[in-house]
């Protein structure tokens, strides 16, 4: 369904759909307290030139001119940060991904947005990181998550018992150690960003009911929309790269 000249939205279920356009153009026009759960991976900006490890190779680490820091960065973080906590429902929650590059800007810009709270810090150690081609640094081999709730004193859902029995029937801490995303999830194609399925599925057990509804405003691979499938979810995602919305299309096709 064509919703205008540069937007285009693809139901693929009637608990799921995806949407081709600029992400803060599409949730301008969301009405307010639509969502349960905002799964936010936004650009990190680290796209600097620099080099890195993928399958013992030395290769760019450009990802993109999308991932590439600008004069306009913070004000992109602030807006996003501002518009999904505008559709979020009170008491609805975001998690949202990020590095040393982007996650001190996205912390401050929450902290002093006035209604959000952070919950948690989560550090997620990844099991078979890149090597420092360098030698001058310490291995990159951590993400920061951050769990945002809407309302400083609203009630947010945690499934506590569940994570517990994940964890030998312990509380599970803010450090989780998961691996990369697995072949088949790769199966039509990959994003340059793509996290693990096991990663986004804690996330969504977590801080989600069955049929809740959770948008992801960088779906990449579509990796959030595949969990939201397979754990009944209703989902939305949005990209403004076809060849991604192409590729998480034919992802969900299968799960649907």
């Amino acid at each position: 369904m064509k919703l205008n000249d540069n937007l285009s939205e693809y139901k693929l279920s009637y608990k799921s759909k995806l949407i081709l356009g600029d992400s803060l153009h599409v949730m301008s026009k969301m009405r307010d307290n639509t969502y349960d759960l905002i799964v936010a991976d936004p650009p990190y900006f680290l796209s600097n030139n620099g080099i890195t490890c993928n399958s013992g190779k030395m290769v760019s680490v450009n990802k993109g001119s999308w991932d590439k820091e600008s004069s306009n960065s913070y004000f992109f973080n602030e807006y996003w940060i501002g518009e999904c906590k505008r559709i979020l429902k009170e008491g609805g929650a975001m998690w949202i991904f990020g590095t040393m590059h982007n996650i001190y800007d996205i912390g401050s810009i929450i902290k002093n947005t006035k209604g959000l709270k952070i919950l948690n810090n989560i550090t997620w150690v990844k099991k078979a990181p890149p090597p420092n081609l360098s030698c001058r640094y310490f291995t990159h081999s951590t993400e920061t998550i951050l769990w945002v709730r809407k309302g400083v004193k609203s009630k947010h859902y945690f499934n506590y018992e569940l994570m517990k029995s994940f964890n030998d029937n312990k509380q599970m801490k803010d450090v989780w150690v998961l691996g990369r995303p697995l072949k088949k999830e790769k199966e039509f194609g990959k994003h340059p960003t793509q996290k693990p399925e096991e990663l986004i599925t804690r996330i969504i057990q977590s801080s989600t009911k069955k049929y809740d509804s959770v948008l992801d405003p960088f779906c990449g691979s579509g990796t959030v929309g595949a969990v939201c499938a397979k754990e009944y979810r209703k989902f939305t995602g949005i990209d403004n790269d076809s060849k991604f919305i192409n590729l998480s299309k034919k992802r969900l096709k299968k799960l649907l």
